[in-house]
């Protein structure tokens, strides 16, 4: 008789590999698909291109469309340089909490899900369940996309989709997107004493980082749309949080290194926004170019998260006001895979146990009381699909 771990169990098995976006998460899809396969279901993997990360994802029940699915993520941030009063890699419980890396953002709603799925399986469910785990969220979601793609045709297609990020157990219907581009401005050196012959890539890259002051102050000053007033703030929003760049203080800089990104209000119209930033980097390039042929900025998209639109009658929020008895409106200004799903075809929605403002910090916990209440949520769900 296979082992049915608890999902306290699992949450700190999970947690016991540090799988922060920059190192392999395999030793955790391992023991996942191992764990899987000791209860008879099928795993199907998606590697990443060309580093060693998988994503994994499940079907149980019957081979029919429809499954609800239940979205996390593998990944954790580093805790380098934060002061943790416990092993952030062992799950530590005082004081009606649970301590560790990931306990909250997101491997306690991991656990919760494959405990779910395990339950289900034995249940001989008539609606099916999916569990899909990903890879590189905390990193700008790069890694659902193509997780979601390689689903297509190897499982059914499914229907609701829960997005375990940490909601406090509330339907999250709504959030914001975003874009990143990294922008490198390549200038041209000459001694700053003779500054009108160079190009400083520092200088024009100021003008190009002056672009966020000037849309985040339209914005501030427009009156926001019904949607947009939900948020806080509500409006799209334009930042650059590292600028580098340089050689010394007395040569005009050759180059100049930033990401220039933006969280936008359901209903804005990212690809606009994007074209609006290109076609401003054009313009301080052509200057550049019109000093010194050979300067020039390079853009890459970084990453590219679609927001999450509330949906009209959408199966997933109905599914989880059913479960939770939520009947709220919350919407959120960060982002989550569930826009990802949701640009897909899929209905989506954001819920999960705990509270994102422990997400990243030093000591992140989940408290004992949200983690029963997930607990409680996937018991009820199991028994809806019954």
């Amino acid at each position: 008789m296979p082992t049915r771990l608890t999902p306290l169990e699992l949450m700190t098995k999970l947690i016991s590999f540090p799988t922060v976006s920059r190192d392999t998460n395999l030793p955790l899809v391992d023991w996942v698909e191992d764990y899987l396969d000791s209860h008879g279901i099928t795993v199907h993997r998606y590697y990443h291109r060309d580093q060693p990360k998988a994503a994994l994802f499940a079907h149980v029940g019957p081979e029919i469309d429809g499954a609800v699915v239940l979205s996390g993520h593998t990944d954790v941030v580093p805790v380098d340089g934060q002061p943790w009063d416990t092993d952030p890699f062992v799950v530590t419980e005082k004081d009606g909490k649970y301590f560790g890396r990931g306990t909250c953002d997101m491997k306690g709603y991991d656990a919760l899900a494959l405990w779910a799925l395990i339950e289900a399986h034995h249940a001989g469910v008539s609606t099916p369940m999916q569990v899909a785990l990903s890879f590189d969220e905390e990193i700008g979601c790069l890694g659902a996309p193509p997780m979601i793609a390689a689903m297509q045709g190897v499982v059914p297609k499914g229907g609701p989709v829960i997005v375990g990020e940490p909601s406090m157990m509330k339907a999250v219907t709504g959030h914001k997107g975003g874009q990143g581009f990294d922008t490198h401005v390549i200038g041209f050196e000459v001694h700053s004493s003779l500054l009108p012959q160079g190009v400083s890539a520092i200088l024009e890259g100021a003008k190009i980082i002056d672009f966020a002051n000037h849309r985040n102050a339209e914005n501030m000053a427009a009156t926001p749309s019904a949607l947009a007033a939900m948020f806080d703030p509500p409006f799209t929003t334009w930042h650059v949080g590292q600028v580098s760049g340089g050689t010394a203080h007395n040569i005009t800089a050759k180059d100049c290194k930033f990401s220039m990104d933006f969280r936008a209000v359901p209903g804005d119209d990212v690809v606009a926004l994007k074209e609006a930033y290109l076609a401003h980097v054009a313009e301080i390039e052509r200057g550049m170019q019109a000093i010194h042929p050979d300067t020039r900025v390079d853009i890459e998209t970084r990453f590219d998260v679609p927001p999450l639109q509330p949906e009209e009658g959408g199966a997933a929020e109905a599914l989880v006001r059913a479960l939770t008895g939520d009947n709220g409106t919350h919407v959120v200004s960060y982002g989550t895979e569930a826009g990802q799903f949701q640009a897909a075809g899929y209905s989506a929605v954001v819920c999960g146990p705990g509270d994102i403002a422990q997400a990243h910090q030093p000591n992140e916990f989940i408290t004992v009381a949200q983690f029963e209440a997930g607990h409680a949520f996937m018991r009820d769900l199991v028994a809806r699909l019954v």
